[in-house]
């Protein structure tokens, strides 16, 4: 096992009508923001609830956060945050919600050009504003982490950032907010969570044995919950599993002390700034592919995550990694995301933009053995046509 330090400070407050209990995290003096993205969280009903919990403080809104939050609309935010001596910032929505209030929360009081803390990864975010979460779609584990990706519409880019002072103070997960979600938005999430697993547990043993028990876990809870987790009317239960995997996958637990890889979601910001895909639906494309181009490169753990979570014990070495690749894609495929950039109308020109975009953005060096080139990019991009 790899050496490692490992601290999440984020309470989770988890279950039916834990919204009311904003009113025991947030200071009773602060000046709240409160951030959302387009209308659903006031259509359903969430908002209304967030502010009645935050009767007694002085609320302020800001809503228009993207499903891939941009610098432009989120300086906005930022601009009002100090404007009225905003101290404490409250997310209601998504991964996307919640990565945009982490930027807003870092980009307050840092002196320079607030792009820098995405762009520059010499750059140390040294404080931040304050900040919680109301999580109404389960995908990304942003709730629970330090992580933020932001998007640049004037540069088509897209890159992450991350900073122990991110971290949410808190974060509010009621499954039953999932229930107005279209299908679609179900079904990236479980790819998401699953991607994530798979990006902290698919690269070379370690003898983390913890670590690939829960990471296996994980990934065939997903498996089993998923056809219930996207049935309607909702079922409760599979979506309260599906929040809190989403949550474990990315919160820093199962990629303590192992290698990590990270590879398919570098290449797939790619496919989102220049085509805007789904983010989920990216990873479901170079995924698969990935794991075909480097599979001598993961072989051992390829061959355990065919046994381990597929079952698969027949046949040579080969073969078993054949089967476990096959099997990917149809889960990704079973949940109604398509895997291949031709069903996305995209062509072998995309490959060369995307490639492009990877060496504009010095991605040229990416996997846990950093031996994922351009060329390697290239040949996993042609392989997901």
């Amino acid at each position: 096992m790899l050496d490692f330090e490992f601290c999440n400070p984020t309470k989770i407050i988890f279950g039916r009508d834990t919204i009311a209990k904003l009113d025991e995290q947030v200071p009773a003096n602060a000046r709240v923001l409160v951030l959302y993205g387009g209308g659903s969280a006031r259509k359903t009903g969430t908002l209304d609830e967030v502010i009645q919990a935050l009767a007694k403080r002085e609320v302020h809104e800001f809503a228009g956060i993207e499903a891939n939050p941009t610098f432009e609309t989120l300086m906005g935010a930022v601009e009002l945050v100090r404007n009225e001596g905003i101290d404490f910032l409250l997310a209601v929505g998504g991964g996307s919600v919640i990565d945009g209030v982490k930027f807003v929360a870092a980009a307050v009081p840092y002196q320079g050009d607030p792009w820098e803390i995405v762009e520059s990864s010499k750059v140390k975010v040294r404080s931040a504003v304050p900040f919680g979460s109301v999580l109404t779609l389960p995908a990304t584990g942003s709730e629970m982490n330090k992580v933020s990706v932001i998007s640049r519409r004037e540069t088509q880019t897209k890159l992450a950032f991350d900073s122990p002072h991110v971290f949410p103070k808190f974060s509010i997960l009621d499954p039953s907010k999932t229930f107005t979600l279209p299908q679609r938005q179900i079904a990236n999430g479980i790819v998401d969570a699953f991607s994530h697993v798979v990006e902290q547990y698919l690269t070379y043993p370690v003898e983390a044995r913890a670590q690939d028990r829960f990471a296996e876990g994980l990934m065939l809870t997903l498996i089993e919950i998923a056809p219930k987790a996207l049935v309607e009317p909702p079922d409760y239960n599979a979506r309260s599993n599906l929040m809190w995997v989403a949550t474990l996958a990315l919160n820093g637990l199962i990629g303590a002390g192992v290698p990590q890889d990270w590879a398919s979601h570098r290449i797939g910001h790619e496919l989102t700034a220049l085509y805007e895909i789904d983010h989920a639906r990216t990873l479901a494309v170079v995924m698969p592919s990935l794991m075909n181009v480097c599979r001598a490169a993961k072989k051992d753990k390829l061959l355990q995550y065919a046994e381990r979570v597929w079952n698969i014990t027949e046949g040579d070495e080969e073969e078993r990694i054949e089967k476990a690749i096959t099997e990917t894609r149809a889960f990704f495929e079973g949940v109604g995301i398509k895997t291949r950039l031709s069903d996305y109308d995209l062509g072998p020109e995309a490959v060369g933009a995307i490639v492009k975009q990877l060496e504009e953005h010095d991605m040229v060096a990416l996997g846990e053995r950093k031996d994922i080139t351009l060329e390697v990019s290239r040949t996993i991009l042609e392989g997901a046509l």
